[in-house]
């Protein structure tokens, strides 16, 4: 089915006031479609979805084991993190351990997503370094990298830097994709991203998560790092996000991962199977919405998961004052 559709509505008493189009692809790693509404060929930005998978060649190459990270570490690698001060305390600690600080780090500066921790940075008088950037982990791994491979860190994250070729070359290998064939842009955190058919990310979320098709090391690198995601699920995004609270109740079964603009992907290891999910407009209140309501879907929880998941496949619209005025809601196409 290729014509948009309507994934997420938002009420407002009685009435439907806003809908949100988009399309979701479940694959396996054969490349099979298992489930599909809307246009899952049109090229997407992966954006930020993929982190875990640009981390690999940090754990293949024997770079994370060189400098002894720990699966705090790990996660924080793979993380959109809120800038929490435990956030922050890790991807400096990982700096450190290589004799680097903030000032490496390439990804720009911006205020902490979690409201708690900006205004308390604000309060503080301080303001927000690269430390606080939502990719900083990320970008600590990409140094990692780049000083176990005995290369000049700085410009880590042009294209030709021996550290995202290595990156471009994990992500090919795990999508089965070729990326020089893909739109090239750059990500909000300064490295190149990659638009590929939501069906083909969703192929490579497959492959991560079951190890079908990839070699021995790389596959071990992919549990290596979802098993810290799980280990350490704070670290993937932070208090009361919905990574972190799908990791926590569904660790084993889910590695689920945020993007901007309203992608989002996931990996479901016990079924084999991979997710990627665009909105449209971008909106993550929809794309937490679709993803909860295709995780229901395919998984089918019991108990506190399956709560969970239910309540943010439809979560209460409430006015400034906390009265409940209407819900944000998966449709029936995506929640079946």
């Amino acid at each position: 089915m290729n014509a948009a559709m309507t994934l997420v509505e938002v009420t407002r008493g009685p009435a439907v006031e806003s809908r949100h189009a988009g399309a979701v692809a479940v694959v396996d790693a054969e490349g099979a479609v298992v489930f599909s509404l809307g246009d899952v060929t049109r090229p997407t930005f992966a954006r930020s979805s993929v982190k875990a998978l640009q981390a690999l060649p940090l754990v293949e190459s024997g770079a994370a084991e060189l400098f002894g990270l720990s699966d705090v570490e790990l996660a924080l690698t793979c993380a959109s993190h809120g800038g929490e001060p435990e956030h922050v305390a890790t991807a400096a600690g990982v700096l450190a351990r290589l004799g680097l600080d903030a000032d490496a780090l390439e990804c720009g500066a911006h205020w902490p997503l979690n409201d708690a921790a900006a205004r308390a940075l604000a309060a503080s008088g301080a303001g927000p370094s690269a430390l606080h950037n939502n990719c900083s982990g990320k970008h600590a791994g990409f140094l990692c990298l780049a000083c176990a491979l005995e290369v000049d860190p700085r410009g880590y994250v042009a294209p030709d830097h021996r550290v995202q070729r290595e990156v471009t070359a994990a992500l090919e290998g795990t999508m089965a994709a070729r990326l020089d064939d893909a739109a090239t842009g750059v990500d909000g955190c300064g490295v190149p991203t990659y638009a590929l058919p939501l069906a083909t990310i969703a192929r490579g979320f497959a492959r991560f998560g079951s190890g079908v098709g990839l070699e021995p090391v790389r596959a071990g690198a992919a549990r290596r790092l979802m098993e810290a995601a799980w280990s350490a699920p704070f670290q993937i995004a932070g208090s009361g996000r919905f990574d972190t609270e799908a990791m926590q109740l569904l660790a084993g079964a889910v590695f689920v991962k945020v993007g901007a603009e309203g992608v989002h992907g996931a990996a479901l290891p016990e079924l084999g199977l991979g997710i990627a999910l665009k909105i449209e407009d971008g909106a993550s209140r929809a794309s937490e919405a679709a993803m909860a309501a295709t995780l229901l879907r395919m998984l089918k929880p019991a108990g506190e998961a399956g709560d969970f998941l239910a309540r943010r496949a439809e979560r209460p619209l409430r006015n400034w004052a906390g009265v409940e005025v209407g819900v944000v809601r998966a449709t029936a196409a995506l929640s079946g």
